[in-house]
């Protein structure tokens, strides 16, 4: 039990590590050049997004935490991992591609392949733990919605 809080408890920083890093490339444009995007009528208001994402990298990582605590030496949860830590990576990388770099574009194909790598973590996560799958569902409807949105934003500014 005790080595299972300690692996949620690193996965939780870790995640949260990532989003505040995500965040800096977000807060360099997101009040200058996203405001002058044209948005789809179902754009969340921005305060919205920093504790939805919040929330969610916490659940991430305790989702992680509970697939590290079954043991890293076992195949499946290796497996599992390495497709957790590549979807983390790309989560990242969105925030760069459309903050950072200003490119909805590039920043729907980075999505579009986050949102394929959260699926296959879910169907890891399942093989090792079905309350760790189910802790992101949220995360994949979130990213869902962020595609539909990211795609809208690239069609009414293209």
């Amino acid at each position: 039990m005790k080595k299972r809080v300690i692996y949620i408890t690193i996965s939780i920083l870790v995640c949260l590590a990532i989003g505040f890093l995500s965040s800096i490339a977000t807060q360099s444009s997101v009040n200058d050049w996203y405001l002058t995007l044209n948005k789809p009528s179902f754009t969340p208001p921005n305060e919205l997004f920093a504790p939805v994402w919040t929330a969610l990298y916490i659940m991430m990582g305790v989702s992680a935490g509970i697939v590290w605590s079954k043991g890293y030496h076992h195949i499946w949860v290796k497996t599992a991992l390495y497709h957790f830590v590549f979807q983390l990576l790309l989560n990242a990388l969105w925030s760069i591609v459309f903050f950072g770099l200003k490119n909805p574009l590039g920043g729907l194909i980075v999505i579009l392949a986050l949102l394929t790598m959260v699926l296959l973590t879910i169907k890891w996560f399942k093989v090792i733990s079905k309350p760790a799958a189910i802790l992101l569902v949220p995360y994949v409807l979130w990213v869902a919605f962020a595609s539909a949105l990211n795609y809208k934003i690239w069609e009414l500014n293209a």
